[in-house]
């Protein structure tokens, strides 16, 4: 969507994202980092994020213009694409979801647990080069296998900041769902298999 503001007499476009697609997780980073700035300073950076539009410029607007543009960008938030893309493609290279989460390993567990009682919104990255890693083979059917964990993300993590925002959104929720399901017997396990060591 471009934006068309007029100034002086003078009317200028100004260029923005077409859909929710167009974002980046890197890019959705920062618009949830505004989450906790005042209502004011929320807007400017969201409306800095999204278009190409000089921050004095975005200070002189009218709050009904603010909210024009603000219910824009979440009327392509409501829009985006919800299904989870289970291969991916960054600079060429193919990622896939983790295929089986009833196999997921107690290192890539551990890891996700930890950032999840840290800071999810932050580690973003490190949770998508966990839960995504470079397809080895593919079959037919949607069949395919990924890289092993080995517990190194630092470089992959990077590369995950360029997954679109809608991948990033839908992999969480299909994430959450089965962390939900998992962590109650995950637990209960756990428990007793504690007990069990300090009987022994």
């Amino acid at each position: 969507m471009d934006v068309k503001i007029k100034k002086d007499g003078k009317v200028k476009l100004y260029k923005g994202i077409k859909s929710w697609s167009d974002v980046t997780l890197k890019k959705w980073i920062e618009l949830i980092s505004f989450h906790d700035r005042c209502k004011g300073e929320e807007a400017e950076g969201t409306i800095a994020t999204f278009f190409e539009i000089p921050k004095r410029v975005i200070k002189e607007l009218s709050i009904k213009d603010v909210s024009v543009i603000l219910e824009s960008i979440s009327e392509m938030q409501r829009k985006q694409d919800t299904y989870l893309k289970r291969i991916i493609e960054i600079d060429g290279v193919k990622y896939g979801f983790h295929p089986d989460l009833d196999q997921i390993s107690l290192g890539e567990f551990a890891d996700l647990e930890q950032i999840l009682k840290v800071d999810i919104y932050k580690y973003l990255p490190d949770i998508m080069a966990i839960l995504y890693r470079p397809v080895t083979a593919e079959g037919e059917n949607g069949v395919y296998t990924i890289e092993p964990y080995d517990g190194n993300i630092s470089i992959r993590s990077e590369i995950m900041k360029k997954m679109k925002a809608e991948q990033v959104q839908s992999a969480l929720v299909f994430f959450w769902g089965f962390v939900n399901v998992l962590l109650i017997p995950l637990e209960l396990f756990l428990t007793e298999a504690t007990k069990e060591m300090k009987m022994q």
